[in-house]
Formats: C-alpha cells, structure tokens, sequence
C-alpha cells in the first residue's frame, strides 16, 4: 500500500496534476506519516531529476538574458556568500554546534543548499552523523521556503525581477528557488535560476579553499549541469527552427521539478526531524533569516538590482 502511494505521488506529480507545491507538501506528509524504505532512492532520483529538470528549462530561455543576469548576480553572490559563511560561523560558535556541521549549514545556506553539503562533506571529512544533521536542517528549511516566500512576495507587492532575484539569493536548494519562483511568475522563474545558477558555480572555489586550509585530496564534484543548462539556452538563442520543440522541453522541466519536490518532501521523515536536533536548527533558522531579511531589504532599496 506504502509503495503504490509513493508510485501514485510520482505519477500525479509527472502529469502536472500536483503543482510543485502540493507536490512538495504531498510529499512530506508521506514522509513525516508513513514509514518506507526509499529515502535513498528518492534522495538520489531526485538529485538526478533536479539536474535534468534544470537542463530543460534553460531551452526555455534566451543566452543574452543568461549572460546579462548571470554577469549582474556574480557580484550579488560573491558578497552574499562570504557574509552568509561569516555570520554562519558567528552563529555555529555561540550555539555551540559542531564545527563541520556548522560549517555544512552555513555553506549550504550560502551557496546551494543540498548539493554543496554534499560536494563539501568529504573535503570536511564529515560524519554521517555530520552529514545528516547539515542535509536534514536545510532540507527542512527548503520545505518553509518554497510556500512562505510567494506568500511574502505576494504581500510586499514585489515585481517578478525583484521576487526572482530575492528566492535565488535566499532560498537553499535549486530546486525550492526555481519552485517558489515558478508560483510567482515566468520573469521571476527566469531570473531566479540564472541567478541561483550563478550562486552554485561558487560550490568550486570555497571545495577548492576548504580543501586547501583543512589539506584535504578529497575529489571535488563540478555541477556539470549548469554547463549543460547553457547549452540549451545557446541552441534555444541561435536555433530558433526548433521553437516548438524547445516549449515543450521546458515543460517538461517544470513537471520534472514538480516530481523533485514530491521525492525531496518523501526524505523529510519523523526520524530526520528528531536527528537534526535543535542547536543546528536553530542556526540554519537564524542564519537563513539573516539572509533574506538582508537581501530583501537590500532589494527594497534598489542597492541589489539586475
């Protein structure tokens, strides 16, 4: 019965019957209600899916607009890296929680949430323990975030650039951005993912100056896929032939987020609720609310702009 409303989840999800959403919050209450045995599967199907999807949306996209809001958001990303990591260290030191995962939550608050927990970890020469404490925080964090930004969007009368370059600087995951962007409008979307793409390129550098002050030969994953989300902007800018075609592959991308988001929601369990503990929650909360009041203040006042 478990199995075939976890099937059911991803079906419903894949027709764009469940929006992201609903997909999401379809999927946690099958996590935090029942007990299964596919949270590494999902974990891992929807890592996979989440690239993919991305991939395809970018045929949905024009590379003058990529080029242009990517060159705009490096300098937001940079700075808003550092102080995320700095003010996540503050945090992670008067909380007293352990160093690396301190520093894994920071980091994922900083950069891309789950996928650079994941490439830093074993640069960190993290614990499983570790691991699960930084990845269980944010992926509950990315939970919040994809249903209370739109809603808060929504309330300050934020115009699309602005909501989407709010959710790529604010939001952990790729995936929670590009959701909570797509709720607010197909600008927003654009916008949010270029960004957020842009954001993740600096999983590299801080892997590389990780591995560099703690000596680690710890191999470091490239996020190949953003090379491959260009590409398809590219052949969606010069190969205009095949315009149909390109529609309906960002419309595939966008169901294949709303069956990421459905997996992501079946990982939160009762179980990773309990391991997270309460001093790394309330760092990756602290921290996270630090982020985005600033960025959206920042935003607000016109100093971050594209």
């Amino acid at each position: 019965m478990t199995k075939n409303l976890f099937y059911l989840g991803i079906i419903l999800a894949a027709a764009g019957i469940l929006s992201p959403p609903v997909a999401l919050a379809a999927g946690l209450a099958y996590g935090l209600s029942v007990a299964h045995g596919y949270h590494l599967e999902a974990r891992r199907l929807s890592k996979f899916l989440l690239q993919a999807s991305v991939v395809c949306l970018g045929f949905g996209m024009n590379l003058g607009q990529v080029i242009s809001v990517g060159r705009s958001g490096f300098l937001y990303t940079a700075v808003g890296i550092t102080f995320a990591l700095l003010i996540g260290a503050g945090l992670a030191s008067l909380l007293r929680v352990g160093r690396t995962p301190g520093f894994l939550i920071s980091a994922g608050t900083a950069i891309c949430g789950g996928s650079a927990i994941a490439a830093l970890a074993p640069v960190t020469e993290a614990s499983d323990e570790a691991l699960a404490v930084a990845m269980g925080t944010i992926f509950v964090l990315n939970s919040v975030a994809l249903f209370i930004f739109p809603a808060i969007g929504h309330a300050l009368h934020l115009s699309q650039d602005q909501f989407g370059l709010w959710s790529a600087l604010a939001i952990h995951d790729t995936s929670s951005v590009v959701g909570a962007a797509a709720r607010y409008g197909p600008v927003a979307l654009a916008i949010a993912t270029t960004v957020k793409l842009t954001r993740a390129l600096w999983i590299v550098p801080v892997a590389l100056g990780t591995a560099l002050v703690r000596r680690s030969n710890a191999k470091i994953h490239l996020p190949w896929f953003i090379l491959f989300f260009s590409l398809a902007a590219v052949l969606a800018t010069y190969l205009p032939a095949l315009h149909s075609d390109y529609i309906q592959l960002a419309r595939l991308g966008k169901l294949g987020l709303g069956v990421t988001l459905f997996l992501i929601g079946t990982t939160i369990s009762r179980q990773t609720l309990k391991e997270v503990g309460a001093r790394p929650l309330v760092q990756g909360v602290l921290l996270w609310i630090v982020v985005g009041t600033a960025s959206l203040l920042l935003i607000l006042k016109g100093w971050i702009h594209l």
